[in-house]
């Protein structure tokens, strides 16, 4: 997934309502130094320096949500008791809707202490409560979905068998999303996932995969099959397998595979990666990413959490700054025009005069590179609005571009005369110019000025119009010609 995509998907986030629907908990830290053994018994003793708690469960997905710029509702049933106060006061902070998060007053919230040192668990203590909710909390639950279900733009659930997700409500959960075409994207427990049934796509770990399929991965042929067993139980759409050090491995309804490595890293703590794939997956797929494109991101998320110790969250700037693309320096300048009007805005605001100059640049030449390096004199910052190929292929002919937008964007964007390079779509940059708004606009000397396109837009709030000569001689045009007198014959 292109870096230019994956920003206007983190821009546009806001827009995406998502729904958690799964067990809560709180996450207990203490902090501190073991250096000494107790003389009590043989155990350590921990010098406590810090203590912290944080939203742990599906809880923790909602964070990982709220940090992505998402709006997050989260649907399910806590105790009546302290526990379930601090987690519900935790989440309006956040400004999460806890509407449908209902109170029973015969149930423990959950509550798991993590005693660290060394940034390593020395041990963890469990409170909590496993039974099923009743009949009447599921009723609440499915009654909060019909009234509510229909603003949601992705149903996450988040199991941790703690009994929220009984096989009744999943079922129901899915069929309502089903019927409105919501995708329901599933971080699962246990080993029957027929529960799941319906379901857009889950995300077993390999050992959860191997429990669930009963068959042991220990090489492709069996990750594979073990795959396709999951796919066909619980008819779904697609299968995403975590696999620690190894990456992820996606599989889909049609029988296509995709195997995604992971990045090197340290890891610190692996505690809460399986929420922060969920997250960044359903953000995805509720913003129209593919699957392989969101798995893809979901892997890189990954990767950052776990060098975090506890339930951390990841930001879509370390994820940005994370995707490792092998043109990294000249991908950070190619934009979308959504994200790009906002950097511009604020480089407006820092007092900086906008340059915009437009062409298809194709087969890069001195000509194209003196011109642009002469509008750049005209401002502080200059942005290159670039034809995409479809847009070449209608002002050039078939034949043309010879190189498509991308490597264009990347060889443009590579020069230290350009700020950002925007590709578009149409015949003209109107669009680009009515929304940026440049102070200059550039275009070049074979122009006339009322033959600008865009010129009334940049002179009616004062901007103005800058013809450049291109060098004599050097076009794209002489530059193929001049190949198929040398090589025409050959």
């Amino acid at each position: 997934m292109e870096r230019k995509n994956v920003e206007s998907l983190f821009a546009h986030a806001r827009d995406i309502n998502a729904l958690i629907i799964g067990d809560l908990m709180l996450d207990e830290y203490l902090w501190g130094r073991a250096e000494r053994i107790s003389p009590e018994a043989p155990v350590q003793v921990l010098d406590v320096t810090r203590e912290e708690i944080r939203i742990g469960g599906a809880g923790n997905v909602a964070n990982n949500l709220v940090a992505l710029g998402c709006r997050v509702s989260v649907a399910s049933v806590v105790g009546g008791d302290e526990n379930g106060t601090i987690l519900l006061h935790a989440f309006s902070g956040k400004g999460v809707d806890v509407s449908a998060v209902f109170e029973d007053p015969l149930r423990t919230t959950s509550r798991k202490t993590r005693v660290v040192a060394a940034n390593q668990q020395i041990v963890r203590i469990d409170r909590e409560s496993r039974d099923p909710i009743g009949a009447d909390y599921e009723q609440k639950i499915v009654g909060y979905l019909r009234e509510q279900g229909d603003r949601f733009n992705v149903i996450l659930v988040s199991d941790y068998l703690k009994g929220v997700l009984t096989p009744s409500l999943l079922a129901a959960v899915i069929a309502f999303a089903r019927e409105r075409k919501i995708p329901v994207v599933v971080d699962p427990k246990g080993s029957d996932y027929a529960k799941y049934r319906g379901a857009t796509l889950l995300t077993p770990n390999r050992k959860e995969a191997e429990t669930a399929s009963d068959i042991a991965i220990r090489d492709e042929e069996g990750l594979c099959r073990a795959g396709a067993r999951l796919l066909e139980a619980a008819d779904l759409t697609a299968l995403v397998i975590t696999r620690s050090e190894e990456g992820m491995s996606l599989f889909l309804r049609d029988g296509g595979v995709v195997h995604i490595p992971t990045f090197a890293r340290e890891v610190f703590d692996v505690t809460g990666a399986g929420d922060t794939v969920l997250a960044v997956l359903g953000l995805a797929l509720a913003g129209g990413v593919g699957f392989a494109d969101a798995a893809r991101l979901a892997n890189v998320a990954a990767g950052i959490a776990v060098g975090k110790v506890g339930t951390s969250t990841v930001s879509p700037a370390e994820i940005v700054g994370s995707l490792g693309f092998q043109h990294g320096d000249s991908d950070t300048k190619i934009k979308n025009l959504d994200v790009l009007a906002g950097i511009i805005e604020a480089e407006k605001a820092r007092g900086r005069r906008i340059v915009f100059t437009n062409g298809c640049f194709d087969l890069l030449h001195v000509g194209h590179v003196k011109y642009l390096q002469k509008a750049k004199s005209f401002g502080d910052v200059l942005v290159l609005g670039l034809n995409s190929d479809a847009s070449v292929r209608r002002l050039k002919g078939e034949k043309r571009p010879l190189i498509g937008e991308a490597e264009r964007a990347h060889i443009l964007a590579a020069l230290d005369c350009i700020d950002y390079v925007v590709i578009f779509d149409e015949d003209t940059p109107l669009r680009l110019i009515e929304t940026l708004k440049p102070a200059v606009l550039v275009k070049g000397g074979d122009y006339t000025p009322e033959g600008v396109v865009g010129k009334d837009v940049v002179e009616s709030y004062g901007g103005r119009i800058e013809l450049v000569t291109f060098v004599d001689g050097r076009s794209t045009t002489n530059i193929i010609d001049k190949i198929l007198r040398a090589y025409g014959d050959e």
